[in-house]
């Protein structure tokens, strides 16, 4: 059952919008296609939008957008020439859409969504009821500045979960990759910057500039503060406060989380071999123990594996540590901290 939206973009008269509606109609064949349709049209003529609005419900008897949706009408006009872009995606009830929201093929919206701002979802992700996407960040500096929120592809965002766009403090842009999963009540704060396949798991919160790299695992109810990063393969333990940096691979537990080790179940579960994930343990083991301060340890273990990238990744991601130190192991009580 293919479902698709037709919008028309013209700045010319009502006639002749209605004439392009009709021939829309008849090129498209709108009435001997199984399922529901919708037709916006944008013109700078009243009396033209008026038409078209009753054309529109005579020739589209039957609609992809559920008649309780709100649909902001955009007015912009784009040239003098009509347009057609053909799309398929599905909106459920209740949804409110901004004007500026970009919906690419094959989204869709169950019911009760809120997608405003300059907003673009990618191809193929799923929106659950009651989220709110791109509404305006939760940051007092915020002044209506133009910023966006840009959500890749195949993403699946559950229940409640918000996300807010950028600010001009961060970049104007707040960025989701592809294929993750947001779980009921999650948060995407502004100017976050998400990779690809993470997992945020119910209730589990992103402050504004935190920046998750591929393949992370958040766990419930954990919080990251802002401007922290997350390195790739990382895993948060549920009910966690992470205040600081945490390392590719790392593993971070705690009501104030430190490194408990390394996310070694991911490691298996991305393909890494044993051999790969001993000289990852010997790293993690030289850089957070040993002689020296933790810089003086970074550049030993670099120049113990200057041909591995994978343990450059992680040398790269501690040495470029900027707002917060890394989180580390918890310290013996005999032990000073490096």
């Amino acid at each position: 059952q293919l479902k698709y939206e037709f919008t028309l973009r013209s700045s010319l008269g009502h006639e002749v919008l209605s004439r392009e509606l009709e021939a829309l109609s008849e090129t498209t064949g709108v009435h001997g296609v199984i399922g529901r349709y919708v037709l916006d049209v944008y013109s700078s003529s009243p009396e033209a939008a008026e038409e078209c609005s009753k054309k529109q419900s005579k020739i589209l008897e039957n609609r992809q957008i559920d008649i309780d949706a709100g649909i902001e009408p955009s007015l912009n006009i784009s040239s003098d020439k009509p347009s057609i872009q053909i799309r398929s995606f599905s909106i459920g009830p209740y949804c409110i859409i901004g004007p500026q929201v970009t919906l690419d093929k094959n989204v869709t919206l169950k019911a009760h969504v809120v997608v405003d701002g300059i907003t673009s979802i990618g191809e193929g992700t799923i929106i659950y009821p009651f989220a709110s996407i791109g509404t305006a960040p939760q940051d007092l500096k915020y002044a209506g500045e133009p910023s966006e929120l840009i959500i890749g592809k195949n993403n699946t965002i559950r229940e409640h979960a918000t996300m807010n766009p950028g600010t001009k403090d961060g970049g104007m842009k707040t960025i989701v990759g592809d294929n993750n999963l947001f779980m009921m009540a999650t948060h995407v704060a502004h100017d976050c910057i998400i990779g690809d396949n993470v997992i945020m798991a119910n209730n589990a919160t992103l402050g504004g500039h935190v920046v998750v790299g591929d393949r992370v695992l958040v766990g419930g109810l954990a919080a990251v503060h802002q401007f922290v990063r997350i390195g790739s393969f990382a895993v948060i333990g549920g009910m966690s406060g992470v205040e600081s940096d945490v390392i590719p691979f790392g593993r971070v537990k705690g009501e104030r989380a430190s490194l408990a080790g390394l996310n070694l179940v991911g490691l298996e579960r991305g393909g890494f071999s044993k051999e790969q994930i001993k000289t990852i343990q010997r790293a993690f083991k030289g850089i957070f123990t040993g002689q020296g301060n933790l810089d003086q340890r970074l550049d030993k273990v670099a120049e113990e594996n200057n041909d591995n990238d994978l343990i450059t990744k992680i040398i790269d991601f501690a040495r470029h540590r900027e707002r917060f130190g890394l989180c580390q192991p918890l310290t013996k009580p005999n032990q000073k901290a490096a």
